[in-house]
């Protein structure tokens, strides 16, 4: 009991220690392709479209990668009215929004994230073939 008490110690500590101003950065430690990274891709997006309609800008700037699940984003942001740009010089907006986004395996599902310097997004989803269905409500941190 010890030992459990003293893991969960050592795990919460450093996600206390994150800054207001940080966003994770894409991990891309799963692959997800097809079917799957469109439904996650496009339910992910409307997400961020309904929490961030808010923000002056429609211009972000995302990483440049070749996953088709980047792909598959970067056509449902696209979609949904933004400029995605993967380099700063290119973009007509002088101060593009940054989004960072990840997607992880955790025990046979897929947690899905987007994140700005004002709101992060996450969801569980379980991918099947046919696309994916979440697994988990929308988890939404908002940073002043």
């Amino acid at each position: 009991m010890l030992k459990l008490a003293a893991l969960l110690l050592t795990a919460a500590l450093p996600a206390g220690c994150q800054t207001a101003n940080s966003i994770p950065t894409k991990s891309n430690q799963v692959s997800v392709t097809g079917l799957a990274a469109s439904a996650i891709a496009g339910d992910m997006a409307s997400r961020f479209a309904e929490y961030v309609s808010a923000s002056p800008t429609r211009t972000l700037k995302i990483n440049k990668d070749t996953s088709e699940y980047a792909g598959a984003l970067e056509a449902a942001l696209k979609g949904w009215g933004y400029l995605v740009v993967t380099d700063r010089k290119t973009a007509e907006d002088p101060k593009p929004m940054e989004l960072a986004w990840s997607i992880d395996n955790s025990d046979g599902q897929v947690l899905a994230q987007l994140a700005t310097s004002s709101v992060t997004l996450a969801r569980a989803y379980i991918p099947t073939t046919s696309g994916a269905t979440p697994a988990s409500p929308l988890s939404i941190m908002r940073r002043n």
